[in-house]
């Protein structure tokens, strides 16, 4: 911590100093939304917040210093994506009903053809394996049906850009369904 020391901040926030707080806060919360970030993207803000809630809570009980504190955090923060893990698998899945889909009227379109026979949530999986660029693309387009200019304001990007990450992410799409659709035929 820049200014005063760890123990004092700390000192003070467990007092209710809200603008104590809010240091420990501002410093620790870009970090563990990050690390949320790659455990559970799609949660990771929620998580962040029911992290600190939890810290808040417990602040009273933690004793260490600031590198202590750090890893009191995190693992507070780890053991929310557990707990909500948990949560999730004890949660019926529904799916989507592939013959519901095949009744809609298919245009040739990459994006389709790259989809096709898949359900939503095996789809999602898909997207959510390409690299981060070509999936929020394609989720901005494909998903949420925004034109390129749209997605390129939104990611700050050219629309060029925008156009290449959706053709790259759409071509890999397609490479990894007929992957398991190969795999499913010979097994």
């Amino acid at each position: 911590m820049t200014g005063d020391s760890f123990d004092t901040v700390l000192a003070a926030a467990r007092d209710g100093d809200e603008h104590a707080f809010a240091r420990l806060w501002r410093e620790l919360n870009p970090k563990v939304l990050r690390y949320l970030r790659t455990l559970a993207p799609a949660a990771a803000s929620d998580l962040a917040s029911e992290t600190w809630l939890q810290v808040i809570r417990s602040l009273a009980g933690f004793s260490g210093d600031e590198p202590a504190f750090r890893g009191w955090v995190f693992t507070i923060a780890r053991n929310k994506v557990i707990d909500a893990q948990r949560r999730d698998r004890r949660r019926p899945q529904t799916r989507a009903d592939d013959a519901v889909l095949d009744a809609l009227p298919s245009p040739d379109d990459t994006a389709l053809l790259a989809m096709e026979n898949l359900t939503t949530e095996s789809a999602l999986a898909l997207i959510a394996t390409l690299p981060r660029d070509q999936a929020e693309v394609i989720m901005l387009r494909v998903v949420a049906g925004l034109d390129v200019a749209a997605v390129a304001q939104i990611v700050g990007k050219s629309a060029g850009a925008v156009r290449v990450n959706a053709h790259r992410g759409l071509r890999r799409l397609q490479e990894l369904v007929e992957r398991a659709a190969t795999a499913g035929v010979t097994r």
